[in-house]
């Protein structure tokens, strides 16, 4: 209520992963949500109200001690507010979808100060708009998802030389398997990892994240046409699913500088391949990387109008990335990210709203195609007619 009397901005933050820098204001109020970490799990339901301080990574161990699983993102880190509301795609996500189809009701502070319930029965027009429209309706104190059985995972990491035939056939692989696998390639350029060759180091690699949530023996056989691709390093084992969070850091330690963009693709055919392997090695970037998450399955099954997040036949997720240390070389970093993005545009490319960085009105339109974006204004305009949530990739109301 102070923010909405003294027309203050308002950031909240739940685990300050915001590209865009949401969760920080200067001058305004800063509304920190990490405090609220509390987390009922209801084992016999398949269910859990989680605060939305709680990051990916401790509701994933708490739940997975009963052997199940919400699925969040890939980085343990995330605070799962705005991961929630923005849509959530990890590593569970063809098996499972996204982290909305997951989540039964939640609780809000609207603009007016009240703590409303939200569910497919009451408030259903704002339980619509919050799966996927990110902050703009209110602050998310907690959340009811859905748990699913996920004790065993056959997952990890496998690394591949990264040439253009290599990356056509794992995108293409990964789009063939059953849905239980869900798979992440990162394709840059090696660091000296200790698990590598050296002779590896400085090449460019496929680092892939995979996991199967299935069968042991299924899964083993699913990843057998990933592992007939001659890797480098094979680091994929049975494993409890919250490790899957373990196996990496939450990025470079220290200050960077970094520009990113993200799109959707329809295929990653051989041209496309060409140009990721071709752009890549043209990069001056300290780090560079193309990550490409392969969709569909659940993801797909569940129409675009269900939720605000309206990309459901998108069948690829591309996100472009060159990490730096001076603000100086930015320009250099920018006109290299716009020239790769060029060369892999495919119609409308479309942006996954959590990917999205300070880009501007109309990019944030992109997230929100045809009549969903129309809807989320009229939402909006009921909630918060002010715009009292205008820190986040806003939609201003009808």
């Amino acid at each position: 209520m102070f923010a909405h009397e003294t027309g203050l901005e308002l950031a909240v933050r739940s685990g300050g992963h915001s590209l865009a820098g949401h969760g920080v204001t200067e001058g305004g109020i800063v509304l920190d949500l990490s405090g609220l970490k509390e987390l009922e799990i209801d084992v016999p339901g398949r269910a859990a109200w989680a605060e939305t301080g709680l990051t990916a990574g401790e509701y994933t161990a708490a739940v997975g001690a009963h052997g199940l699983a919400t699925g969040f993102g890939d980085t343990g880190s995330v605070g799962i507010g705005g991961l929630t509301l923005g849509g959530g795609v990890g590593f569970l996500v063809r098996k499972y979808g996204l982290t909305i189809d997951d989540l039964l009701a939640a609780e809000l502070v609207t603009a007016d100060g009240e703590l409303v319930h939200v569910d497919a029965e009451t408030h259903p027009d704002l339980f619509w708009a919050i799966r996927g429209g990110g902050g703009n309706f209110g602050v998310a104190t907690r959340f009811r998802y859905r748990l699913h059985e996920v004790e065993t995972i056959v997952g990890g990491l496998l690394i591949l030389p990264a040439t253009p035939a290599v990356i056509e056939s794992f995108a293409a692989e990964a789009e063939a398997a059953p849905d239980e696998l869900s798979a992440i390639a990162n394709v840059m350029v090696a660091p000296p990892m200790p698990f590598l060759p050296a002779e590896a180091h400085g090449k460019l690699v496929v680092l892939a994240l995979v996991c199967y949530a299935g069968d042991a023996e299924a899964g083993e056989r699913a990843l057998a046409p990933f592992r007939a691709l001659a890797p480098l390093a094979d680091m994929i084992r049975s494993m409890a699913y919250p490790e899957m969070y373990r196996l990496f850091g939450d990025g470079p330690p220290g200050p960077a500088q970094e520009v990113t963009r993200s799109f959707f693709l329809d295929s990653v055919d051989a041209e496309a391949a060409e140009a990721i392997a071709g752009h890549l090695r043209a990069s001056t970037a300290p780090m560079a990387v193309a990550q490409l998450r392969i969709l569909g399955g659940a993801v797909a099954r569940v129409p675009a109008e269900a939720t605000a997040f309206a990309h459901r036949g998108r069948r690829v997720m591309a996100t472009l990335g060159a990490v730096f240390e001076r603000a100086g070389d930015r320009p250099e970093h920018e006109a290299w990210v716009t020239a790769f993005n060029d060369a892999l545009r495919q119609g409308d490319a479309g942006v996954y709203v959590n990917f999205l960085g300070d880009e501007g009105e109309a990019r944030v339109r992109e997230a929100y195609p045809g009549p969903t974006w129309d809807r989320l204004a009229a939402v909006k305009h009921r909630y918060d007619p002010a715009n009292l949530f205008r820190l986040n990739q806003n939609i201003a109301s009808a």
